[in-house]
């Protein structure tokens, strides 16, 4: 599938991130009642800039409790 919208890779960082939070704001609303190209749509939009963030920032911070550890120890 072919998504819409400017290729991850030219956003600037801001860019990327904005786009990152607002698709995952609107991830139910289009889950539960978007049509199957709206899904698919998002789904495919969110894989590319979430993989660009992660070629970006392949040492990002994890918050220590996000791990199984830090789960265990809560």
């Amino acid at each position: 599938m072919t998504t819409m919208g400017i290729d991850p890779a030219q956003l600037s960082d801001e860019d990327v991130v904005r786009e990152l939070r607002q698709l995952h704001a609107t991830r139910s609303d289009t889950f539960f009642h978007g049509s199957d190209d709206a899904l698919a749509h998002h789904t495919s939009r969110t894989n590319e800039l979430e993989a660009e963030y992660l070629r970006r920032y392949p040492e990002r911070e994890v918050d220590p409790f996000r791990l199984r550890e830090g789960a265990r120890q809560r």
